[in-house]
């Protein structure tokens, strides 16, 4: 049973290498770019280049995959980032930093680009589930992991810097050394937003709403925590949880979802939601437990609400349509994360730290507003119809071609 799941191990001890690099730079970046001072304009531009190069990267990537191979391509986005994360710590200057993390954004959508389609070839139709599920639980871990390691060192030495690099090397070994037989080449990624909306303007507005809200808190939450005074430790801790508990919550409210209309339980987590982001604004905590503990059930109902999402335009989707459709709302939860920073970046630039949670709480409120709207406009999709909630891996680090992943998208050639 082992020898089935070996190529597919060796995949995930990479992923986990880059996962764990990626974790680690992105939340360095702002917490040294706090230390230096830079404008918190600055700040959130960072999240909006990296989105950027992440989304050009969905559709640029596969190209050049097609013409040099998955493992040269994978070596050549791997050591880009190792690169990048080396000349980051060499050249401190905030907009250096953000043409360099536009780079980072797109070495890593060909990153997860490869890894997702050779994790596709070598599932089995009978264990895609589990790979699927194998794939979720190294991504959370290796980010909370990478995260975790700037509690160790000192974001204002280049010590952390190097680390990264070297994490972004050690994810070259698995793939480099690997007999396996290549996969195909990827498939060119479109966005067709008519088609996408007619299907579910409820999904279509809320994955654009989502990434609007997380983009910001993913972006500028290391931000809120230096600016507050609590400790890196503090930090890394808030950043992981918010994520974790998104990720443990998912399941439940996905079965809620199962058993009734998903607009319903959509619009209920985005008002819960808000109304954390709300309270952490009013109440204004220092206390770094105290911080934690918000955020995560911030956390718990905010980062449910993509899964809902896209199992909600599923459901109005023929299987065949799966993929499609899971790609394209990513992309525009993508075009989200684009926008995110800068509103969160000029609502803490005005107001005080806690107004990062204005920007979150606004796009919450306007899902939560939307959905209700749209619950009267059109019918519920019958009980019998509705597919199966699926969890979904962290959305900062899935590219449409992880939909050919999941299990729901049927049977593969």
């Amino acid at each position: 049973m082992l020898a089935a799941y070996r190529p597919i191990f060796s995949l995930l001890r990479g992923t986990a290498f880059l996962l764990a690099a990626s974790g680690l730079h992105g939340l360095l970046l702002p917490l040294r770019g706090q230390a230096e001072g830079f404008s918190t304009t600055s700040l959130g531009l960072l999240g909006t280049a990296w989105a950027g190069g992440f989304v050009a990267g969905c559709f640029f990537a596969p190209r050049l995959v097609r013409n040099v191979g998955h493992v040269r391509a994978f070596g050549a986005f791997a050591a880009s980032g190792a690169i990048i994360a080396l000349l980051t710590g060499l050249i401190i200057n905030e907009y250096v930093w953000i043409a360099l993390r536009a780079f980072t954004g797109f070495s890593m959508a060909g990153c997860f680009m490869v890894i997702e389609s050779w994790l596709n070839e070598k599932a089995t139709n009978k264990n895609r589930g589990t790979v699927f599920g194998l794939y979720m639980m190294v991504t959370y871990a290796s980010i909370m992991a990478g995260q975790m390691i700037v509690a160790a060192g000192d974001v204002t030495q280049a010590s952390l810097f190097m680390v990264a690099g070297i994490f972004f090397c050690c994810s070259l070994i698995p793939t480099a050394v690997s007999s396996q037989a290549t996969p195909r080449p990827l498939e060119n990624v479109s966005l067709d937003l008519k088609s996408l909306y007619a299907n579910s303007p409820v999904s279509f507005v809320g994955c654009f709403l989502i990434g609007i809200a997380n983009g910001a808190w993913g972006t500028l939450g290391a931000v809120y925590g230096a600016r507050i005074g609590i400790s890196t430790v503090e930090i890394a801790l808030m950043m992981s949880i918010v994520v974790v508990s998104g990720a443990v919550m998912q399941l439940p409210a996905g079965r809620v979802s199962d058993l009734t209309d998903r607009r319903y339980v959509l619009s209920a987590a985005a008002v819960g939601a808000s109304v954390f982001a709300l309270l952490v604004f009013l109440v204004q905590p220092r206390s770094g437990p105290l911080v934690i503990v918000m955020t995560g059930g911030y956390g718990a109902l905010a980062y449910t609400l993509y899964s809902i999402a896209v199992a909600h335009a599923n459901d109005h989707a023929r299987q065949e349509e799966f993929v499609k459709v899971s790609g394209g709302l990513l992309l525009l939860y993508g075009f989200g994360t684009m926008v995110g920073p800068v509103l969160g970046a000029l609502l803490m630039g005005e107001l005080r730290p806690e107004s990062l949670f204005l920007a979150t709480a606004l796009a919450h409120l306007s899902l939560a507003a939307y959905t209700l709207l749209r619950i009267n406009r059109r019918a519920p999709v019958p009980q019998a119809a509705k597919d199966a909630f699926k969890t979904l891996p962290s959305d900062r680090v899935i590219t449409p071609e992880a939909a050919r992943l999941d299990p729901r998208t049927g049977p593969t050639d």
